[in-house]
């Protein structure tokens, strides 16, 4: 049974919507917490970045990522430049980011959130 299960993102993203109808359909009690509001610390984003790599978190594909001021997209070149780059613009960190009692699963696959909450893991 996971007891600490926290879903990062921003409340108004489709792909988050997924994540939420998902885990409220099958019944995953979780705390939502919307990084755009709330912010999110240097140390939780390296923690992130160290386990599952700043390539995968940094979301290039997004309107903010590719609006940012050309500067700003050279500077994500490293963990250290990216991780700059996402504590100033939160929105740049791919979504959703779930945490299940430290493990991280980024974006959202309804196969692997299964295999995540099947009966006994």
């Amino acid at each position: 049974m996971h007891r600490n299960v926290i879903l990062h993102g921003i409340r108004n993203c489709d792909t988050m919507k997924k994540a939420r109808a998902w885990l409220d359909a099958a019944g995953v009690a979780y705390r939502f917490h919307d990084y755009k509001v709330d912010g999110i610390d240097a140390a939780t984003l390296q923690g992130w970045c160290a386990q599952a790599g700043w390539e995968r978190l940094l979301n290039r594909s997004g309107t903010t990522f590719r609006k940012a001021v050309p500067e700003g997209q050279r500077s994500a070149v490293d963990s250290e430049g990216a991780q700059a780059l996402m504590l100033e613009h939160p929105s740049m960190i791919r979504r959703p980011v779930l945490d299940i009692d430290g493990r991280l699963l980024v974006g959202f696959d309804a196969a692997e959130y299964a295999r995540s909450f099947a009966p006994g893991d």
